[in-house]
């Protein structure tokens, strides 16, 4: 069975939660934005998805970082401190009553606006913040498909892949040849012909015991991507962000995603072909240190 980054384990408990929308309760059915809202009409916003474990909000200094710099590059002052946007993201997790096994998506728009118009001189409101958290346990299955698309990573020129905006629709059509294809995500390349990540996770491969990854032009700043290459690199793990091409994909011994949501899944098959039948040892000791980092990060 193969298994896409975003599976999980059911919870009838998310039926029931409360979702913070500028700081205001409202329960799942009644949680809703204006169709005026920057982010419905055009997608102008940024956001961050954060896994609460054991009590604690992973790496959040780190989300925080992303977020207000990716709010800053489209020149949208969120109105909130970092402070003030943590103390809302406590606030829902504690209405809800959660503790541990918790994804949440937090989302900033630019607004209200008065009239369907992109210029943000017609916003009329200030950010719109919206926070979802969900009890939410990953699907561990057998490893991943991927499929190489059309769709590329674009240049920092035409819309930078490093901002984690509202705007995805190249992801989602990637997303959906992927599908159409009978895999669980795409392979994307940058304009240079060279593997840039997925589409909605980061891609590594393993050759003759070294990691590689992307050179990072042409992807987002992983939170996830980082910590992996950091694990590497402290546990005598060679790392290697380049270019690199489908050949080289293709003859890797082991291949894995990462992301904020399940950390590591190995990768089986890409583009119809083979590439490990089971989890190999080097992803099978980054899990390892991976989840050993979450716990750290969740008792400090």
């Amino acid at each position: 069975m193969t298994s896409g980054s975003h599976d999980y384990l059911d919870d009838p408990r998310n039926g029931e939660i409360l979702i913070s929308i500028n700081g205001e309760m409202f329960p799942r059915d009644e949680a809703k934005v204006s169709v005026f809202d920057s982010g419905f009409m055009l997608g102008d916003g940024v956001w961050e998805g954060i896994r609460y474990h054991a009590g604690s909000l992973l790496f959040l200094e780190a989300h925080m970082d992303r977020l207000f710099e990716g709010a800053k590059a489209i020149d949208m002052d969120i109105g909130l401190t970092r402070a003030e946007m943590i103390g809302r993201i406590e606030a829902v997790l504690a209405a809800n009553g959660m503790a541990t096994d918790v994804h949440i998506r937090l989302m900033v728009t630019r607004g209200v606006k008065s009239t369907p118009y992109q210029h943000p001189r017609v916003t009329i409101t200030p950010p719109t913040v919206v926070i979802i958290p969900e009890y939410k346990v990953a699907v561990e299955g057998a490893g991943m498909r991927l499929a190489t698309v059309h769709i590329r990573r674009g240049a920092p020129d035409v819309q930078d892949p490093g901002l984690n905006s509202h705007s995805k629709l190249n992801c989602i059509l990637a997303c959906i040849q992927a599908d159409k294809m009978g895999a669980d995500e795409a392979l994307m390349l940058d304009p240079h012909g060279f593997v840039a990540t997925c589409n909605s996770t980061h891609f590594f491969i393993v050759r003759k015991g070294q990691v590689w990854t992307s050179s990072g032009r042409y992807c987002l700043a992983g939170i996830t991507r980082a910590n992996v290459l950091d694990l590497c690199r402290g546990n005598g793990i060679e790392a290697q962000e380049k270019d690199f091409s489908l050949i080289d994909v293709y003859g890797a011994d082991e291949a894995f995603v990462t992301g904020t949501f399940a950390g590591l899944i190995p990768v089986t098959e890409i583009d119809g072909r083979a590439i490990s039948a089971e989890k190999g040892p080097v992803t099978a000791r980054l899990q390892n240190l991976y989840r050993a980092l979450c716990e750290r990060e969740a008792d400090a």
